[in-house]
């Protein structure tokens, strides 16, 4: 009898050039095995050069999207991305303040080429009330000085960023190192466990889509019932592999390799 996967649901901003938002999310779910769903929560005119546009959804869309697919289909997990603007946080942290499968929130503040993707009056909306729906949030450094005004400088430096995260609500935090010198080292915390996974670093430009694409793979593994800090790790080896395989693509930055383990 053929059994159902495991199922898990991006809420997030489309990315038309592929490499990263709802479409590199639905390709990490494909490649680890689950059954990836969408709510599309923006949609974007964006290429291997930059942003050139995003549209929000309204509140009403974001949330008809949510509801079609969660009150029929249901989810193991629920991955949050891009989302924009005040509006589209309040919608989906007031979706998820009763969701009881995992959450992993991706604070996207800026695409990899430097565009803003969360408008400045957003922030406020994400510290007070999507945050504390989070089993897992996984910002970079930038990310984390807009969230908390501290800037990692080192390695040293990144324990403090996870507390000050948390004390929004989160119950872990991933510190993503990658913009640090050496290797690239991120920190998972829970106010009491401190779990470090470190990588090394490639020649290679072409990492678009990867902190969509991590924050996917974990809600991915603990969609299929790994508990928080091996999800991570195994996450952490699916994207290092995909940076590591990234492609050339358009005149700019091309994205990391989502079906880098398919490939000969």
């Amino acid at each position: 009898m053929v059994q159902t996967p495991a199922r898990v649901l991006t809420i997030a901003g489309s990315d038309s050039g592929g490499g990263a938002g709802i479409q590199a999310d639905l390709k990490t779910m494909l490649a680890l095995g689950v059954h990836g769903m969408s709510v599309i929560a923006a949609v974007t005119a964006q290429n291997s050069l930059g942003v050139q546009g995003y549209w929000e959804l309204p509140a009403e869309a974001v949330r008809a999207q949510y509801r079609s697919v969660v009150d029929d289909i249901g989810v193991q997990a629920v991955k949050t991305g891009m989302l924009a603007s005040p509006v589209l946080v309040e919608t989906v942290a007031e979706l998820l303040a009763d969701q009881q499968a995992a959450v992993v929130v991706d604070p996207v503040s800026v695409s990899k080429h430097g565009d803003a993707l969360l408008a400045e009056e957003a922030l406020d909306a994400v510290r007070g009330k999507l945050l504390p729906t989070a089993t897992v949030v996984t910002p970079n450094l930038f990310e984390v000085q807009q969230l908390t005004g501290l800037e990692v400088r080192e390695e040293a430096d990144m324990r403090k960023a996870a507390d000050a995260v948390l004390a929004y609500g989160p119950k872990w935090v991933l510190v993503k190192g990658g913009h640090l010198k050496g290797e690239a080292a991120d920190l998972l915390f829970d106010g009491s466990h401190e779990f470090w996974f470190r990588s090394g670093r490639f020649d290679n430009r072409h990492t678009h889509g990867t902190g969509c694409t991590l924050a996917s793979a974990i809600a991915s593994y603990l969609a299929l019932g790994r508990d928080v800090p091996s999800a991570v790790g195994a996450a952490k080896e699916y994207v290092t592999g995909a940076i590591r395989e990234g492609f050339p693509l358009g005149a700019g930055i091309g994205p990391v390799d989502h079906g880098w383990r398919f490939r000969g």
